[in-house]
Order: C-alpha cells, then sequence, then structure tokens
C-alpha cells in the first residue's frame, strides 16, 4: 500500500528551504524540468551517426545541449527500466525487476527511503504532469476528462496523486514544473506486418516519402529477409516522427517563452524491440540516446563517459535545487565534484512468463555479462516477443535451416555461455565472445569479481521463488491465454531438469 509520510514531507520541506543551490541562494525563478522518454528505440539519429534518415529536431537539441555518446539503461524492458529511472535506483535494488510484476495479488512496495522523483517535486512546490506534451483539441477534451495521463509502468504501489496532471498548462502562475513527455517511439511500428506497412504509409504522407527497405543497414546475424527489412525501414520512420514530435514540444516551449528556463532531457527507455535488442543486455538493448539542455547545461558540449540511465533523478533534482536523497543510487553528472564512472550495470530478469536471469558489468574497455540459465536458449518461449512477424520469420528461417552461420550461432544455439565478455567499442554487435581467449582472463577475472561485489553492495534481489509460477506470473498477460500456458509449463519443466 502507497505511504505518504507526512513528518517526511515536513522534513523534505525543512531540508529544501535550507540548501544552497545557486538560483535558489539568488532568487532566480527555479528552472522548469522536461523529460522526454521514448519507447523501445535504439540511438538511430543523424547526431549519432545514423544516414539513412534525418533528424533534425533532435539534432538541433544535441548542438544547443550536451549530447551524451555512451548513455545505457540498467534494464532493456520497460517496466523494470521506467521503476528504476523515476526512483533513481537500480531496479534489482527495490524488487523493481521482473518486469510488469506486483499486477496480480503479491504487491511490491518501495523501501521507506525511496520515493518516485515526482513526489520530491511536488513536496518542493512544483507541478507535476505526464503526457504527450503537446495541446490540441482531442488532446485537450481527455486531460478535461481525467484522460490521457502519459505512460508510468512502475513495478510497484504508486499512488496516482504524485502527477497533479497531464500537461504543465494546468499549473499556476509563475510555478515551475516537472513535465514527462511519454512518446510511443518503435512502438508506433506494431508487431505486424501489417501495422508495419501502415506505419510506412503514415510516414510517405506526413514527409513525402517513406524509408525504403532496400536502405536498410541490419545487424550482421539478422537475415536480409523482407520482413526484417520492412520492419526495420518502418522502425526508421518512428524514429522520423518521435523527431518530428520532439520539434512539436520544443516550439510550443519556445512560443510560450519558457525553452531558456527549461531543462530538456531527451532519451529513450531503451533499444529496439528485436530478437537480439530489448530484453538483452547486448548494446542493441541498452545503449540508448541521451540529449540535455537547458540552463547551466554546457551547448554543443560530446561527452564520452559512462552513464546510467538513472542519473536523470539526479540531475533533474539538483537542477530545481532539490536535494538528492543519501540513498539515492543516480548520480549528478553535471555537478563540480562529479568523478566519471570506471563502470555500469545492467540486469535483465522475467519478462512476462519467460523466466530469466541476466546481469553485465561495463567498463570503458569491455562488457561482461553472466548468463544465470545457460543451458536455455536465448530465444526462450517468449508469447510477446514471438508474435512479432520479425521473429516468426527468423523462426521460419531456422526451421528450413535457410539462416547463416552467425544467425545460427547468435540467435538460436541451443545453449548459452556461462559468460560472455566482449571488447564492446570495437565490437560493434558484440558477436566475438572473449571469456575463453586466455589473452583475456585477467580481465574476465577482474569483471567477475566487480560484478559480484555489485549484486551484494546494491542488494540485487536475485531470483524469485518457485511459487511465482502459480502466483502473478502471466497476470498482465492473462491466464488462459493458450501460447502463454504452454510457455509456462516450458519453463516448469526446464527447472525440474535443472536448466
Amino acid at each position: 500500500m502507497f505511504r505518504m509520510c507526512a513528518r517526511w514531507i515536513a522534513a523534505l520541506v525543512c531540508a529544501l528551504s535550507s540548501v544552497s543551490s545557486p538560483a535558489m541562494a539568488a532568487g532566480v525563478p527555479r528552472p522548469n524540468i522536461l523529460w522526454i522518454i521514448v519507447d523501445d528505440m535504439s540511438a538511430n539519429f543523424s547526431c549519432y551517426g545514423e544516414t539513412v534518415i534525418e533528424t533534425p529536431y533532435v539534432d538541433r537539441l544535441a548542438r544547443e545541449g550536451t549530447r551524451f555518446t555512451k548513455a545505457f539503461v540498467t534494464a532493456p524492458v520497460c517496466s523494470p527500466c521506467r521503476s528504476a529511472l523515476i526512483t533513481g535506483m537500480y531496479q534489482t535494488s527495490i524488487g523493481a525487476h521482473q518486469h510488469r510484476s506486483g499486477r496480480g495479488t503479491l504487491k511490491i512496495t518501495l523501501p521507506d527511503d525511496v520515493r518516485p522523483i515526482p513526489e520530491l517535486f511536488q513536496a518542493a512546490g512544483y507541478y507535476t504532469c505526464i503526457g504527450d506534451g503537446l495541446l490540441n483539441p482531442a488532446a485537450t477534451a481527455k486531460k478535461k476528462a481525467g484522460k490521457g495521463l502519459g505512460k508510468t509502468d512502475y513495478n510497484f504501489e504508486w499512488n496516482a496523486k504524485i502527477y497533479d496532471s497531464a500537461d504543465w498548462s494546468g499549473r499556476a502562475a509563475g510555478q515551475p514544473f516537472f513535465m514527462q513527455v511519454q512518446l510511443a517511439g518503435g512502438k508506433l511500428r506494431g508487431g505486424t506486418e501489417a501495422s508495419a506497412q501502415k506505419l510506412s504509409e503514415r510516414a510517405a504522407r506526413e514527409f513525402g516519402k517513406a524509408v525504403s527497405p532496400e536502405d536498410v543497414t541490419l545487424a550482421p546475424y539478422y537475415p536480409r529477409d523482407p520482413v526484417l527489412l520492412r520492419d526495420w525501414a518502418a522502425y526508421l520512420d518512428t524514429v522520423r516522427l518521435t523527431d518530428q514530435h520532439v520539434g512539436q514540444v520544443v516550439e510550443r516551449l519556445r512560443s510560450e517563452g519558457l525553452l531558456d528556463s527549461t531543462l530538456v532531457i531527451f532519451m529513450t527507455d531503451h533499444g529496439i524491440s528485436h530478437a537480439r535488442g530489448k530484453q538483452f543486455l547486448y548494446d542493441e538493448g541498452t545503449h540508448v540516446p541521451l540529449v540535455i539542455r537547458g540552463p547551466g547545461i554546457p551547448a554543443g558540449q560530446v561527452r564520452d563517459d559512462l552513464v546510467e540511465h538513472i542519473n536523470l533523478a539526479a540531475i533533474s533534482l539538483a537542477a530545481a535545487g532539490i536535494p538528492i536523497p543519501k540513498s539515492m543510487q543516480a548520480r549528478n553528472v553535471f555537478a563540480a565534484d562529479y568523478q566519471p564512472r570506471e563502470a555500469i550495470f545492467a540486469a535483465r530478469d522475467r519478462c512476462d512468463e519467460t523466466v530469466e536471469r541476466i546481469r553485465s558489468v561495463r567498463t570503458p574497455e569491455y562488457l561482461y555479462i553472466r548468463n544465470f540459465y545457460p543451458e536455455r536458449p536465448l530465444l526462450q518461449p517468449n508469447a510477446y516477443k514471438d508474435g512479432k512477424a520479425i521473429l516468426q520469420a527468423l523462426r521460419r528461417l531456422h526451421a528450413a535451416h535457410e539462416l547463416p552461420p552467425l544467425s545460427e550461432q547468435l540467435l538460436f544455439a541451443p545453449t548459452r555461455p556461462a559468460e560472455e565478455l566482449y571488447a564492446w567499442q570495437t565490437d560493434r554487435w558484440q558477436i566475438t565472445n572473449l571469456a575463453a581467449d586466455p589473452a583475456y582472463h585477467e580481465a574476465l577475472l577482474s569483471l567477475r569479481q566487480r560484478l559480484d561485489q555489485w549484486i551484494v553492495e546494491t542488494h540485487d534481489h536475485g531470483p524469485e521463488s518457485d511459487t511465482m509460477y502459480d502466483s502473478d506470473m502471466a497476470v498482465y498477460v492473462g491466464r488462459g491465454n493458450p501460447e502463454v500456458e504452454r510457455n509456462i509449463e516450458q519453463m516448469k519443466r526446464w527447472a525440474k531438469e535443472g536448466r
């Protein structure tokens, strides 16, 4: 049950009254904070090197602000990622690591010293909102009807009152706002060939021409199958549509005279939804764009240090002059005394009915991945992903023995190595596993120890109980779905076999 502690709020307000922020000390109005968070999208923007499409609006944000080249999420799937983002905590530390858990009878509550940051902003006098960032008649009607709030998808009990509305237009005169603009991003293309075609037709209407499948470059482990090419072309069109929406939001800020007093943060919640992308800890699943523009942010700067997406919480609180809770794991990467992280971490756990546990640690040189279920294949049965045309095409090609060797090796091997090690800066797609190479044994041992230490120090909640098979495991996808039920039975068989 969500609890708002009055004594805790009073202490926070007291702390706020004594905080020494340059803006607050000088009596300067506090900046607005605006996050733009996009679903299912990698860094396929022109300012990140994408050449098939142009993304002028995100590019402009990057020119006028700071662009991070090595930003990564701590979870490559929506709900654990967003649970971490909104608290500034690793999802594994707060028990929010199983995708869309706590939706049934078993509830998840946050630790007493962890609060969603909209709550902290409200306590500091900010107006909090979450929506699409646009004002149009249809959206306004929905907002007036109490609908139209943006995506939350948190894996814990929370009070909807942490959001005042869906848009900053409802705030009091002079009141600063904390706004989250939530965009569908890569989800716009859907999961079927028909939905991808519909998206391409929309792009042709809005931009004059859709991305051509022939112009697409796929990761080397994906075959140039027509289904995959059309899907990736439609995906790139979702990037263009996302960029267009970003431009509309920024132009609205400009027209309302708010842009120069607003910290704008653009980021996606994980990489592209594809076989080896979303849900997995390779770059395709965890590397995201991160662009920040606003008061006090260096313009035209490109930063190459490793950053985690949970840092948005600390960056935003600091910009508003709100104390960063001591227990928060996020860091303000713009602080005068900030020291770049030597390593960053990520975790994949159960997604829907599919039991999994993977952990990773990344340094400037290496990406180390540990598979806790190495006897299971990478593409375990999963109703969500198996319902997509691209996965169906890959499985069809695999069954017909028509996949190239690299695709078979990385996507359809019956088992996985317990440990993976990649020189990720030069091995862009993480193809060459160095874990068994004697030349990298010392690096392997060091990263193995570093991950073990992180698991202990951050109180990683680890594997779930076997009782989850009969409790909340498939609540949100729905018991009675034949494919889900079959997959659950497969998970049970593997568990009995020690796999």
